[in-house]
Order: C-alpha cells, then structure tokens, then sequence
C-alpha cells in the first residue's frame, strides 16, 4: 500500500506522541502529523461534534491517505471513513473504540457519572484532570514509567485556545456513537489494542473486529491505553505488516 500514512493524536496529546513509533517504521515511508482541532496549526472545528471534527481534518488530507489514530483520533479516522471515504485508503487504530461512554447497551466504556466528572473537572482545574487522564491512560501497563514519561513530554500546553479545544473534544468524546455507521464501513482495517486499557477496554476493539468486514485485531498482554509508547516497535512491525499485504 502506497497512500501516505498521516497520524491522528488522542485526546490531551501533542501529534508529536506518535514520534516513538514512526521511529521504528520503514526509512523513506512517507508519514504527517496532524493535530486535533484546535490545537498546533489545525484550524479549530466550527462545532463540537465528531462530524465538524472529521471535516475540519479532512480540509487538511490532500488525497487518499492511510489514516493512523489513537483513541479520540481514532474515532476521527472512522468518521472520516464514513463520511469522506474518498480520503481514506485504509484504517489503523491504536485503542479505538466506536462509543466513549457505556450504557445499557454498550459495556466497553467509562460510567456516564466517570465523564461528566472529567469534564466539570476540566473546566475547573485543566492541569489536575489531563493528569488523572494520564493516570488512566498508564494503568495496567507493565511499562508505565516510559509511557508516563512520554504521555508527560507530549501533553498539551494551557492557553484559552488549547483549554478550548480540550473541553471540546471532552464533549465530542462524550456525545460519539459510531456503531451504526460502522456496519457498513468497507475500509482496510488493523486494529491494536492493550489488553489492560483502562479507558477503551478492549471489548470494545472486539466489538469492532466483529463488526466491520475484514477488520484484523491485535491485543497487547500487559499493555493499557497506549501502545503506540508502550510497545511502539511491535506497533511498527504491525502497521508495516498491514502495509505490505
């Protein structure tokens, strides 16, 4: 596969994040960073929905690309597939998940109580709230030291227009339900999922396996919500694998 690989960050995190996997993909494969909306130089979205949100990163693809996502930015790459499939020539996600919160339906989420905290506790106090969002993000990890270390080194910095942009994409992840939309999906799809995530469990990943047609799904043992640091070298040769087919 061909089409250039652009990386999609998570919620709180710099698209630099992605730096210790791209490290360990194939010299010369051409990859992009693009931030969330709102944050580095992507414009922000004109309304906190995952649609406005896929748009405002779709004005930012020149053509068909291999879309790699990462949490939120994983739910943006299979938004995008949905609605501008034109732009998307295949589909790798690092603990993705189609809705955020649970529900009488929907198992593999954070309590709607656990979100409605984070997000009074981001308008109160940004600093403290990406912190315990790190926190969850390393639980269960048997390398949490390294992730933690990056996670920190990645994180957002406060100004109005980030802390803006982080509530929102608080909601967008709040307010997200893609699983009738995905039934259809007809995308390439690699799948890469902690067996410990704490955020995204990995039933959730299941679900996608189960759900899309075609879609392959590798799970890391003692690996949380963040593989791309946690085992960016076995990401790698996955992502290079899925390429090569």
């Amino acid at each position: 596969m061909t089409a250039p690989l652009t990386f999609i960050p998570g919620w709180g995190s710099k698209a630099s994040v992605w730096a210790p996997l791209i490290g360990h993909l194939r010299t010369g494969r051409s990859a992009r960073l693009l931030d969330l909306p709102g944050l580095g130089d992507t414009p922000a979205a004109s309304n906190a929905t995952l649609t406005c949100w896929a748009d405002t990163l779709a004005s930012r693809l020149d053509g068909p690309a291999v879309l790699c996502g990462w949490s939120l930015g994983a739910m943006l790459a299979l938004q995008l597939a949905v609605h501008h499939p034109p732009l998307v020539a295949a589909l790798i996600l690092i603990a993705p998940t189609p809705r955020f919160v649970a529900g009488a339906d929907w198992s593999h989420g954070l309590e709607q109580s656990t979100v409605d905290q984070f997000r009074r506790g981001f308008e109160n106090d940004p600093a403290a709230t990406l912190r315990r969002f790190a926190a969850l993000q390393v639980m269960g990890d048997a390398h949490r030291r390294t992730v933690g270390r990056e996670l920190e080194a990645t994180r957002m910095t406060h100004t109005r227009d980030s802390n803006n942009a982080l509530a929102d994409g608080l909601r967008v992840l709040a307010d997200s339900d893609l699983r009738a939309d995905l039934i259809a999906l007809d995308v390439p799809l690699r799948l890469l999922h902690g067996d410990s995530d704490a955020l995204m469990p990995v039933g959730a990943a299941e679900w996608l396996a189960d759900n899309v047609a075609g879609a392959r799904l590798s799970v890391f043992k003692g690996c949380g919500h963040a593989p791309l640091l946690s085992r960016p070298q076995e990401c790698a040769s996955l992502i290079e694998s899925f390429l090569d087919d």
